[in-house]
């Protein structure tokens, strides 16, 4: 359990990082690019509109380089942490690697992951993923190999994993919003909407410098190459993301919702693109934000910007 002994003064500035594995900016066609959907409000962007493109009064939408200047198609080890170090994990090693970090990987993250550069700094920050059994049936050292990234960054910044009492408590969300994945695998939860998921995030945001959620799905759907999968999801995570901007102070939160790669965005193909990865950018600091955000690797140095000074 985390506690929530937290007073509201403490905190000038809040960050919320969501990232979305999966979702790049793509053409605007809707054979093959669910965010064409004429039902598609927040993730309505296509290779063809000039960025940053204003949304409104609320915020922006630009596209962040997640080649990091290599050949081949970009993966998720090294996008995930670039993303979440500033380090160019690509060019470090020499072409992108997929699904989990190795060695090298891990010991940039245990370093510079932005988890642990907020907290040395003496910022209060957490992953508000739910955690299942068996994840906490071993020494997460020991299967550390089989880790993703934001797991990884989380344990080496010495910082707690939520557990089932948290989401039950709403302090964490499980990775499927919903939780039906929980009950499916026997878990005695609620139900959760994804309008719920994102309340609870919301919340969640105020108590701490900054926070990370993670959404894994769309790019298991960009994999499928199921369209009416990939809709489904793209709307799943819309009425989510109006959730969370309804339930935070946007004069004292910034909200960044960004990915590691594009996919879901082109369900005519089975493997991730080269596209740029779909970055929203809502709040306070945006202004300042943007203009300085290029490719992944620049994400975790600019949202340090915000709170810590070095």
């Amino acid at each position: 359990m985390i506690s929530e002994n937290y007073s509201r003064k403490e905190f000038p500035q809040h960050v919320l990082m969501i990232f979305v594995d999966g979702l790049g900016i793509g053409e605007k066609d809707k054979s093959f690019n669910p965010c064409a959907d004429k039902n598609i409000s927040l993730f309505n962007h296509f290779l063809s509109d000039d960025f940053p493109k204003r949304l409104d009064s609320t915020g922006y939408a630009i596209g962040l380089d997640a080649t990091l200047g290599m050949p081949g198609l970009p993966q998720s080890a090294t996008g995930q942490t670039a993303l979440l170090t500033g380090v160019n994990a690509a060019r470090l090693l020499g072409r992108h690697l997929n699904h989990f970090p190795n060695q090298r990987l891990r010991e940039v993250i245990a370093e510079k992951s932005i988890f642990k550069q907020f907290t040395r700094c003496g910022c209060k920050a957490a992953f508000l993923n739910t955690f299942r059994p068996p994840f906490f049936d071993y020494d997460p050292h020991e299967i550390i190999k089989h880790l993703a990234v934001t797991t990884v960054a989380n344990l080496y910044a010495n910082l707690p994993f939520f557990k089932i009492d948290d989401l039950l408590q709403e302090r964490s969300v499980y990775h499927d919003m919903t939780n039906v994945s929980l009950r499916e695998l026997g878990f005695d939860v609620p139900l959760f909407t994804p309008k719920k998921a994102g309340k609870i995030i919301g919340k969640q945001t105020t108590k701490y410098h900054f926070c990370l959620y993670e959404y894994f799905l769309t790019d298991k759907a960009g994999h499928s190459r199921d369209l009416e999968r990939a809709l489904k999801e793209i709307f799943k995570l819309e009425e989510f993301l109006y959730s969370v901007l309804e339930n935070v102070d946007l004069n004292d939160t910034l909200v960044l919702l960004t990915s590691d790669h594009g996919n879901i965005e082109d369900v005519s193909v089975k493997g991730h693109t080269r596209n740029p990865a779909m970055t929203l950018i809502f709040g306070k600091g945006k202004e300042n934000l943007f203009p300085h955000l290029h490719s992944l690797s620049d994400v975790t140095r600019e949202l340090l910007k915000l709170n810590c000074r070095h």
